[in-house]
């Protein structure tokens, strides 16, 4: 109601009278202008556009972050050495994915979801785990040797979902933007290429099982793991907007693809020697050659998109240990700092590490366990010398034969034990 007769109303909030404003509406003991009304409007609107940000922060960096795939490569070489074939086809992917799901329109685009092949240590789960770091999305690891076929002791499929709801926090419509990357998947390739009649425990019957999840359904996953029985209930997750990765050494694939490229001949003109020099065998894989391998041609055709990576060379793991954002070395350096000590590695020390891990033939994997075996002694006795140590250097007989490393110790704990010796 609105007050145009009595000259002494004044506004509550300002205590402007009704003849300094356009109106003032009254209520029970106080009175409020129309200015007023409209400055407390706009505050409401400003609070409730920053509580809204404040509510969706993933959604926002996702925005943000996910500008091309040039800029999404760039940040995958912050943390990955190498395999920039790999980084291309995923970054690619990763965009033209999360383009298709911010679309309000309804699109006939399929999902690209992603195969990754190359050997142990070359990279595969860290490229996924990055990606997921980038966009800001969950991001869970299933490993499919654990899965079975529905009806056989293991893993129902859908138990791949529950890692990625509890990563979301099990916020659905969160974890239906997530990425899942499942390893092994070479593992549970059919031992040979014709359909079996039988159930397959470990093979086709699970690469069957995945199918629907992997190509887009509304999944049915027990809320805590395990088998389904009828009495739970379940949560329901779409699986469209799923990234999946899944990823495998795939070992022995070359030789397939060698015998269907020809490189099997022998002889004058054979392309043996000078085709595996100039390019990676795995370069020309083809659907055909997963087929072989014992991959089913549904499954096949659900992963459009497939990156190989090379095993790493001698100055690809040396960079590994020095280069990426969490480089090795700069690990141990940040644990030593934490107790006040400097810790050095040689430029030999770095290439014995090299040396050793590559006898492994675990990849970059290996640099992790050759250091923390060269450095167990040397963690375990510097604590106690902390006071005092300034430096330790790491040079090549520590890792070479487990040798005490070079230490230097603080002036002021030198002087100390100078003068009581002279007492």
């Amino acid at each position: 109601m609105v007050q145009k007769n009595k000259l002494d109303i004044r506004c509550s909030f300002c205590g402007r009278s009704q003849n300094e404003v356009e109106r003032i509406i009254y209520g029970r003991n106080a009175y409020i202008c129309n200015e007023c009304v409209e400055m407390c409007s706009e505050l409401l609107g400003e609070n409730a556009h920053s509580a809204n940000i404040a509510d969706k922060p993933a959604e926002k960096k996702t925005d943000e972050n996910l500008t091309t795939p040039i800029k999404i490569k760039s940040y995958l070489d912050q943390f990955v050495i190498g395999q920039d074939y790999a980084k291309k086809v995923l970054s690619v992917a990763v965009y033209n994915h999360y383009k298709r799901v911010r679309s309000s329109k309804k699109t006939n685009i399929q999902k690209s979801n992603i195969l990754l092949l190359g050997p142990t240590g070359s990279g595969k789960t860290l490229l996924a785990r990055t990606l997921a770091t980038f966009l800001n999305v969950p991001f869970s690891i299933a490993d499919a040797t654990t899965l079975t076929e529905a009806g056989y002791v293991g893993e129902d499929v859908e138990n791949v979902l529950l890692s990625l709801i509890q990563a979301a926090n099990y916020d659905i419509e969160k974890a239906e933007r997530g990425i899942i990357y499942i390893d092994e998947i070479d593992k549970i390739a059919r031992k040979s290429e014709n359909t079996s009649i039988t159930r397959d425990v470990s093979g086709e019957g699970v690469q069957q099982a995945l199918l629907k999840i992997i190509e887009g359904t509304v999944a049915n996953v027990p809320p805590t793991g395990g088998r389904k029985h009828p009495q739970q209930e379940y949560i329901k997750i779409n699986t469209s907007n799923i990234l999946f990765i899944v990823g495998g050494a795939f070992e022995g694939i070359e030789k397939i693809i060698a015998r269907r490229i020809g490189k099997k001949k022998v002889g004058f003109g054979s392309e043996l020697g000078k085709n595996t020099e100039e390019r990676h065998i795995l370069s020309e894989i083809q659907p055909e050659d997963l087929l072989r391998f014992g991959l089913i041609p549904e499954l096949i055709g659900r992963l459009p998109m497939t990156a190989y990576l090379e095993e790493l060379t001698s100055d690809e793991l040396r960079r590994v240990l020095t280069e990426p954002k969490d480089a090795l070395v700069s690990q141990y350096k940040e644990l030593f700092a934490l107790d006040g000590i400097d810790l050095t590695f040689t430029d030999k020390a770095l290439d014995e590490i090299v040396k050793k891990t590559e006898k492994l033939k675990t990849g970059a994997r290996g640099l992790r366990r050759i250091l923390e075996t060269a450095m167990l002694d040397i963690m375990y006795a510097a604590p106690e010398e902390k006071e005092k140590l300034k430096e330790i250097v790491i040079t090549p007989e520590v890792i070479t034969s487990g040798a005490e490393p070079q230490k230097t110790y603080r002036i002021e704990q030198l002087k100390n034990r100078n003068t009581t010796k002279g007492a």
